[in-house]
């Protein structure tokens, strides 16, 4: 195979595209096939930094690891960092190149940059056997078409097959499939090679009928239905929703090792940001981690968290407007463990000046650890490595924020005030002997009769999640006619369903390998 490809799209924003594209990546490269990830354009607040220093999509990174390759700025050539409603940080090649509105962005920056876009596609494509790229949202965002530089703008000019994923766990997923394909160009459904459900539910051969009816209709067959699965627990793309207060992550069915479990509230902040940093909690048998926002709901936890986020001052209106603020002081005083992560590490300092990401100026900070924060310019974002409780610990630091710390016990780049701890570094909790250094820690504080359990392994435990979307491709899809479509790109033919949308003007033509827009 050499320069194969596939443009995995969905009906809707978490249809499943992103563990459907690590899926295929671990599937192809069990195969030994030489396989990267791909995401021209993503959205997201949870991001990581790779070795060479860049920005890219947590999601991004993550299928790299299934793909056994290291994540690198190629594969996410542009990140949306969301502000707030209608503005985002624009991050290039794993830089900031400015903050946009939504209208500025596909107004027209987000032209500019479909040809850049495109150049790190054709790279991966010349490295690797194949390249699979992860859509966004939906490829029928008519509104959006003429500006496209991640579903079928970049499914076009590469002349990449698609394959439309539909969560059935949702309903309505035949409408879904046939409704995608009837609003796009004629020469966007030439591409338009199939469908793949995804989360399943019950008897697939009752599911049958209705496939094929869908195949009458569209002429496009489904290249597999995969069940729903539960416990995944790989990184999402976007941040969680203050409306899913009280979820509790998705953590290993096991009884803990001592008599106790222990809870852990996360303050569930606006503009939430890399809360994947408490997956490494969740995974530990006897840990309870569930995501808050009020004050009440502090009072049984034995550990609080105050995460990322990408609204630092905001979030420290929010603690204070919601009362959280009040019970973070409280268990301060009391001594009652709580952790601040970057963004949630500078709410807890004294001193907040930021003339660059909320521009408020002077703000004062909860006043728990005696460390004053300046937002710079300049972002942030390293790899650091290092040692805390004994145990060696990586991490990888995304920040405006330059932490001055005046006093404490040192606590990686940060301190420790009693049971306060705050640190830059993300990552740190996936460290095994370092967390369970810290839960011994927190337990020993809280007074509860939690033991760690002595072998989990974070890392091996992702892998094993990874080997299952690798297992769902496998077991469950059409693996022949999938690498058919990957090397030879979608089937000749395939009917135009109508109505169709109108092409706009200076559209690349449909036998135009890669045209620009």
């Amino acid at each position: 195979m050499s320069g194969g490809g596939l443009l995995v799209a969905g009906t809707t924003s978490d249809a499943g595209k992103s563990v459907v594209t690590a899926g295929i990546c671990r599937w192809l490269v069990r195969r030994g096939v030489k396989v990267a990830p791909f995401k021209g354009q993503n959205m997201s607040l949870n991001s990581f930094v790779t070795r060479e220093g860049a920005e890219i999509g947590r999601a991004q990174a993550m299928q790299a690891q299934a793909a056994r390759v290291e994540p690198t700025a190629l594969m996410n050539p542009v990140l949306l960092k969301p502000g707030g409603d209608r503005s985002s940080q624009v991050v290039l090649m794993g830089r900031p190149v400015g903050e946009l509105s939504a209208r500025g962005y596909h107004g027209g920056r987000q032209k500019t940059l479909f040809e850049p876009v495109m150049a790190c596609l054709e790279e991966l494509r010349g490295t690797y056997d194949a390249v699979i790229c992860e859509g966004a949202g939906s490829p029928a965002e008519i509104n959006l078409r003429r500006t496209d530089i991640v579903n079928m703008g970049v499914a076009r000019a590469a002349r990449l097959p698609v394959l439309v994923v539909g969560d059935i766990d949702r309903g309505g997923v035949f409408a879904q499939f046939f409704g995608t394909t009837a609003l796009l160009a004629p020469e966007d459904q030439e591409l338009i090679a199939g469908y793949l459900v995804n989360k399943f539910r019950g008897d697939v051969t009752l599911l049958e009928p209705g496939l094929e009816m869908l195949h009458g209709l569209t002429g496009r067959r489904t290249f597999g239905v995969l069940p729903y699965a539960h416990g995944l627990g790989i990184d999402e793309e976007d941040g969680l929703r203050v409306s899913l207060r009280g979820t509790v992550r998705e953590s290993v069915v096991a009884p803990p090792v001592g008599e106790d479990v222990l809870r852990v509230a996360v303050c569930a902040v606006p503009l939430m940001s890399n809360f994947t940093d408490v997956d490494a909690l969740a995974a530990e048998p006897g840990v309870i981690v569930r995501f808050v926002d009020r004050p009440e709901e502090l009072a049984d936890a034995d550990l609080v968290i105050v995460p990322g986020t990408r609204g630092t001052v905001r979030a420290l209106e929010w603690l204070r407007e919601r009362g959280l603020a009040g019970a973070l002081a409280r268990r301060a005083a009391e001594g009652r463990p709580v952790l601040g992560i970057c963004g949630g590490f500078q709410v807890l300092g004294e001193h907040i000046d930021d003339e660059v990401e909320s521009r408020a100026g002077a703000v004062p900070g909860l006043g728990l650890l005696p460390v004053r924060v300046r937002f710079a310019a300049e972002k942030t974002l390293a790899r650091p490595s290092g040692a805390a409780l004994g145990q060696p610990v990586e991490g990888y630091e995304i920040h405006h924020g330059v932490a001055e710390v005046l006093g404490g016990e040192p606590f990686l780049d940060g301190c420790r005030v009693g049971e306060v701890w705050g640190t830059h570094w993300h990552g740190s909790l996936e460290s095994d002997g370092f967390r369970r250094a810290f839960l011994r820690s927190v337990a020993a504080a809280s007074g509860r009769r939690f033991v760690p359990a002595p072998d989990t392994s974070f890392a091996a435990l992702r892998e094993a999640q990874l080997d299952r979307l690798g297992d769902l491709i496998e077991e469950h899809a059409d693996t022949d006619a999938l690498l058919r479509l990957i090397e030879g790109g979608a089937p000749s033919g395939l009917p135009f369903i109508p109505p169709g949308a109108p092409d706009f003007p200076g559209a690349p033509a449909a036998g135009t390998p890669g045209a620009a827009q």
